[in-house]
């Protein structure tokens, strides 16, 4: 590369309307709106925007063409990658995306400004967590042998699990196995960073020497003073990123909020759904 590189981190958009979605528990749309607005005046000006999942909170085509007449108030290309709240057909349709399948995962790579962007779908259908299907890991080995003279940005919904081995938060991460597969394939490889969201609160990672950069969104944040319960607060949050020929840089922009409490779930629900999610054998 040769020039710096910036660009912007959304996750997490949740688009929909509060007024007929009881789980919506922000103005996500004006959220958003507000947002793009700040990007606008951002210098030196960004590449491009990654959307890292959860674009919509029902995972409707109404939705998603509603994400897309705000996202057209931006001249930026935008990536995106589906998330757990989001559906395959609802995103193809209301996107106006072809799909040989309608229940097909949304994976894909691009190259701006010198920087290989490669997304995967992390989404496992009517589950919280991440899952990585054999085919993307077969098509990610494929992909990560072309360009290699590119720094290349990975992005994928769901963060990597951390741990050193499988824990009961399925829910929070790609599947542990799964995970631990990414690991050997991206070793040696000329990763700057991954981008993920899910978790609702912005975090970064060392995660086997690769930069893993976590972003609150724009729905709401989780308020990690808590761990017997996941407790949502008002807040959000949007990144700018510049890629240098030393590396990743990632600022956080937080968004004016009080943490007003907006909703409680009990670790026990989110448990037992991750319980029953399908992983991958150690």
């Amino acid at each position: 590369m040769s020039r710096d590189v910036t660009f912007v981190h959304l996750t997490d958009l949740h688009i929909g309307d509060p007024a007929q979605d009881d789980h919506l528990f922000s103005d996500t749309a004006q959220t958003l709106r507000e947002i793009l607005a700040q990007v606008a005046s951002i210098t030196p000006k960004p590449s491009f925007i990654v959307a890292s999942g959860d674009l919509t909170n029902r995972g409707d085509a109404a939705s998603y063409r509603l994400l897309c007449e705000i996202m057209n108030g931006t001249d930026l290309p935008v990536i995106y990658a589906i998330g757990n709240h989001d559906t395959r057909e609802g995103f193809y349709a209301g996107m106006d995306i072809h799909s040989e399948a309608p229940d097909a995962p949304f994976y894909h790579d691009r190259v701006i400004d010198g920087i290989h962007v490669i997304t995967l779908d992390s989404s496992t259908p009517n589950y919280i967590g991440g899952t990585i299907e054999d085919e993307q890991f077969d098509w990610l080995a494929n992909v990560l042998d072309t360009k290699t003279e590119l720094p290349k940005l990975i992005v994928s919904h769901h963060p990597p699990a951390l741990g050193d081995g499988p824990d009961l938060a399925h829910w929070r991460h790609i599947d542990h196995g799964h995970s631990m597969r990414l690991a050997q394939l991206l070793k040696g490889r000329n990763i700057v960073g991954i981008l993920s969201g899910h978790i609702h609160h912005d975090r970064v990672s060392n995660w086997y020497g690769i930069p893993v950069v976590v972003g609150t969104g724009q729905h709401a944040a989780t308020d990690i003073l808590r761990n017997d319960v996941l407790r949502m607060v008002r807040g959000s949050s949007f990144a700018i990123g510049t890629i240098r020929k030393s590396g990743l840089t990632v600022a956080f922009v937080p968004q004016p909020a009080n943490r007003e409490e907006l909703n409680v779930y009990p670790l026990e629900m989110l448990l037992q759904r991750a319980a029953a999610a399908p992983v991958a054998a150690e």
